[in-house]
C-alpha cells in the first residue's frame, strides 16, 4: 500500500469544518484505491496568531517542506482585522507561497451541470458548459514588488511596483503551455502590453516560449478585454495565463460565472509535483461552527491534489464524479434550491464519500 504525507493547515472560521470533510473523502477513496494518507496538522492564520503570535510559525513552514503536499482550509476573520498588515492572518498566505516557492496557481472555473441554472450568464452564452483553467503567476509582480510611502510635492503618496524578470515569466509560461497540451491546446496570454513595460516583457517572453510548443494555439488579450470576454463569450477560452494581480481579479470573475464561489478549488504548485491545495473562498467566520458551510470546493481541491501531486487520476475522477452526482439530489444552504435535499456540511461530506467509492 502506498503512503502519502500531507501537511494540513485547517486555518480559521469554517476552515476546520470543510477540511474535515475533505479528509473524510480522501480516506474513503484511499481505501478503495489502496493508498493511505499520513496527516501532519499545523497552525496558520488567525489560530496561529492566537497560539504563537505569528500568522505563519517556522514549525509550520518546516512541516510543509517535509510533506509531499499541503491542504489548507481558509484564514482570516474579523477578530484580527485591527492588526497591522504584516501581522494579519492573510500575511501567512503570502508567506507560505514565498517560503514554499509556490509560483503557479491553477484556478479551474467549471460549471457543474446540476448547477448550471446558478450561473448569472445566459444559457445561450454558456452553451454546453464552462471549463476554463486560469494559470496565475503567484510569487512575483506588484504583490511582491517594492512598496512604500513618501511625500510627493508635500502631499502624502504611496507606491507599489510591478516587476517581472524573464525567468519568472518563462517558468509560469511553461506550466501554462504544458497544461494546454493536456487540454484543448489553446492558450490565451493576458497582459496590458499597450500601457505597461512589464507586460511588454511578459508578451515577448511568452512568444519566445511558445516556439517550444508548436501544437498550442497562442493568442494575446489585454486584461480589460479579457474581463469583458469572460462574460460575453467564456467558451472561447481554454487555458489563460497571466500575472499575479490580473490573475487575482480574472479568476474571481470566472468563479462567479460558474455560479458559486463555494464550488471552486485551487492548486498552487512549486514547479514539480509539490503543491498547496485550497478552496478559493474565505473563512466565513459568520457561519463558522453552524455546519452549513459548503465543503465541495475543499473536496474538489483534494481531487486536484490527487491528480497533480500524487498522479492518482482515477481517484481524482472518482471524487469529481461523486460531487457531480451529489449535486443532483443534495445542496448545502448556500446553493440550495427548491426540490433538493438541504444537507449540512458533514452530510454533504458523507454523501460525496459514499458516491466516490461506489
Amino acid at each position: 500500500m502506498k503512503n502519502y504525507n500531507i501537511a494540513v493547515l485547517k486555518g480559521d472560521g469554517i476552515g476546520p469544518e470543510i477540511v474535515d470533510e475533505a479528509i473524510k473523502v480522501l480516506d474513503r477513496v484511499g481505501e478503495k484505491f489502496d493508498f493511505k494518507f499520513n496527516y501532519d496538522f499545523r497552525l496558520m492564520g488567525g489560530c496561529a496568531i492566537d497560539a504563537t503570535g505569528s500568522p505563519l510559525p517556522q514549525e509550520t513552514i518546516d512541516a510543509c517542506k517535509n510533506s509531499e503536499s499541503v491542504l489548507l482550509g481558509a484564514v482570516g476573520g474579523w477578530k484580527w482585522d485591527t492588526l497591522p498588515g504584516n501581522q494579519r492572518p492573510e500575511a501567512g498566505l503570502l508567506g507560505i507561497r514565498n517560503a514554499l516557492g509556490l509560483y503557479a496557481n491553477l484556478r479551474p472555473a467549471k460549471i457543474f451541470e446540476p448547477l448550471k441554472e446558478a450561473s448569472p450568464i445566459k444559457d445561450e452564452i454558456i452553451g454546453d458548459g464552462l471549463d476554463i483553467m486560469i494559470v496565475r503567476e503567484l510569487t512575483g509582480g506588484i504583490y511582491f514588488g517594492q512598496r512604500g510611502r513618501k511625500e510627493d510635492n508635500g502631499i502624502p503618496a504611496a507606491y507599489d511596483t510591478e516587476m517581472y524578470n524573464v525567468k519568472e515569466i518563462e517558468r509560469i509560461a511553461r506550466v501554462a503551455f504544458d497544461m494546454a497540451m493536456k487540454r484543448q491546446k489553446r492558450l490565451t496570454s493576458v497582459d496590458k502590453a499597450n500601457v505597461l513595460e512589464s507586460s511588454r516583457l511578459w508578451r515577448e517572453t511568452i512568444i519566445n516560449v511558445s516556439k517550444d510548443y508548436p501544437e498550442v494555439e497562442l493568442n494575446h488579450m489585454y486584461v480589460d478585454n479579457c474581463a469583458m470576454q469572460l462574460v460575453r463569450n467564456p467558451s472561447q477560452f481554454d487555458v489563460i495565463v497571466t500575472s499575479n494581480i490580473f490573475g487575482d481579479i480574472l479568476s474571481d470573475e470566472a468563479s462567479m460565472i460558474s455560479g458559486s464561489i463555494g464550488m471552486l478549488a485551487s492548486a498552487s504548485l512549486a514547479g514539480s509535483t509539490f503543491g498547496l491545495y485550497e478552496p478559493i473562498h474565505g473563512s466565513a467566520p459568520d457561519i463558522a461552527g453552524q455546519s452549513i458551510a459548503n465543503p465541495l470546493a475543499t473536496i474538489l481541491s483534494v481531487a486536484m491534489m490527487l491528480r497533480y501531486t500524487f498522479a492518482e487520476k482515477e481517484a481524482a475522477e472518482a471524487i469529481e464524479n461523486a460531487v457531480d452526482e451529489a449535486l443532483k439530489t443534495a445542496r448545502t444552504p448556500d446553493i440550495y434550491k427548491e426540490g433538493f435535499k438541504k444537507v449540512s456540511t458533514s452530510e454533504m461530506g458523507d454523501l460525496v464519500a459514499e458516491l466516490a467509492v461506489k
